[in-house]
C-alpha cells in the first residue's frame, strides 16, 4: 500500500509545481498585458528598471519566508528584521565606504541571532509561530528605535553602486537574486538534508520515526530565513537613497502573499522556490500597475490582500472536490 502511495504523491507535487509555475506565468503575462493596456507606463522601460530592484528584494524575502512555511510556521519578523539591516548598513558606515563592510557583518550577525532566537522560541519551546515572531518583530524594532532614533540616513556611495547600479542595463539586484535563488533551490532541492528539510515539513511525526531531528529543521528554516531578509535588508540600503528606519514594513503581508501565490501551503510541506519568485515578480508589477493608475496607497495594500485571498483559495480550497460534489447534486436533481 505506501509503495503505490509514494508515486502518487509525486505525481501530486509535480502536478501542483506545475500548476503553481502555469499559474504565476499566466497572472505575470496577465497584469503586463494589462499594463500595456489601461496603463502604458507602467511597462515602459524606465519604470521596469525602477521597479525590478524591488522585486528581486522581494523575492529574495519571500524565498526567506518560503522556508519558513515550508516547516508549516510564518514568520512576522520579517518587518523587524529587514529595517533592522537596513538601520544597520545605513547607520554604521555612514557616509564612509571603509565601514561598509563592517556594518554589513554586523547586520549578519545581529539577523542570525533573531533567527536563532526564533528557532528557539518556536522549535525548542514550541510557541506558537505567529505569538514568536511577533514578539521578536518588537524587539527588532525596539533595536531599530535606540540605533536611529527613527531617523533615516543616506546610503554610502559604494552601497549604492553595487546595489542600485546596472550591468547591461540589467539592475545588479536582480543578479543577486538569481544567485539566491539558484543557491537556495540546490541546496533544498538537491542536497540530502534539503530533502529531509521538505520532510520535516510534511510529516514531522514520520521523520522523528526515521530519526531526523525535527527541531533542528524548524529551527534553521527560521536562521536560514534571517540570512535571506539580511540579504534583502543590505540590497534595500543601496537601492534606496535614503532609506527609512521602517522600510521593512511593507514586506509583510507581500512576502506572504508571494509565497502563498507560489502554491507552497501556509500547513507546510514542499517549498515551490521559483514559483516564489515569480509571484514577487508579479506582485511588484501589480503594484506598479495600480499606482500608474492613480490609486492610493490603501488601495495598493486592498489589491495585495487580495492576492493573498487569491493565493489561499486556489491551492487550499479542494476544487476537484467541489466540482465533484455539484455534478453528484445536479445528477440527483435530474433523477428526481
Amino acid at each position: 500500500m505506501a509503495e503505490e502511495q509514494l508515486p502518487l504523491r509525486a505525481i501530486r507535487a509535480r502536478v501542483r509545481a506545475s500548476r503553481g509555475l502555469t499559474t504565476m506565468i499566466i497572472a505575470l503575462a496577465a497584469v503586463l498585458l494589462a499594463g500595456l493596456l489601461f496603463a502604458p507606463s507602467s511597462v515602459s522601460w524606465g519604470a521596469l528598471q525602477g521597479a525590478l530592484p524591488f522585486a528581486a528584494v522581494l523575492a529574495i524575502v519571500a524565498l526567506g519566508q518560503t522556508l519558513v512555511v515550508m516547516q508549516g510556521g510564518i514568520d512576522l519578523s520579517v518587518a523587524g528584521a529587514i529595517s533592522l539591516g537596513v538601520v544597520i548598513v545605513s547607520h554604521e558606515a555612514y557616509g564612509d565606504n571603509a565601514r561598509l563592510l563592517p556594518a554589513i557583518a554586523l547586520a549578519l550577525l545581529a539577523a542570525v541571532l533573531a533567527g536563532v532566537l526564533n528557532g528557539i522560541l518556536v522549535a525548542l519551546l514550541r510557541m506558537n509561530a505567529i505569538v514568536a515572531t511577533l514578539g521578536t518583530n518588537a524587539l527588532l524594532y525596539a533595536v531599530v528605535l535606540g540605533i536611529s532614533g527613527g531617523t533615516p540616513r543616506q546610503t554610502t556611495s559604494l552601497m549604492a553602486h553595487i546595489a542600485g547600479g546596472t550591468l547591461l542595463g540589467v539592475p545588479n539586484s536582480i543578479y543577486v537574486a538569481v544567485v539566491v535563488l539558484v543557491v537556495v533551490t540546490l541546496i533544498v532541492k538537491r542536497t540530502v538534508s534539503g530533502r529531509r528539510f521538505e520532510a520535516v515539513g510534511a510529516n514531522p511525526r514520520a521523520a522523528r520515526i526515521v530519526n531526523i531531528n525535527v527541531q533542528r529543521h524548524v529551527a534553521m528554516a527560521y536562521v536560514g530565513a534571517q540570512v535571506l531578509y539580511w540579504v534583502g535588508a543590505v540590497l534595500l540600503a543601496g537601492i534606496i537613497n535614503k532609506p527609512s528606519a521602517f522600510q521593512g514594513d511593507t514586506y509583510l503581508l507581500s512576502s506572504v502573499a508571494a509565497v502563498v501565490l507560489g502554491g507552497t501551503s501556509l500547513l507546510g510541506g514542499r517549498g515551490y522556490l521559483v514559483e516564489s519568485a515569480l509571484a514577487a515578480l508579479f506582485l511588484t508589477q501589480l503594484e506598479q500597475l495600480v499606482l500608474a493608475l492613480g490609486a492610493s496607497y490603501a488601495v495598493q495594500t486592498l489589491t495585495q490582500a487580495v492576492a493573498f485571498a487569491v493565493g489561499v483559495a486556489l491551492y487550499t480550497i479542494p476544487w476537484s472536490e467541489l466540482r465533484a460534489l455539484v455534478r453528484r447534486r445536479r445528477t440527483r436533481s435530474a433523477e428526481t
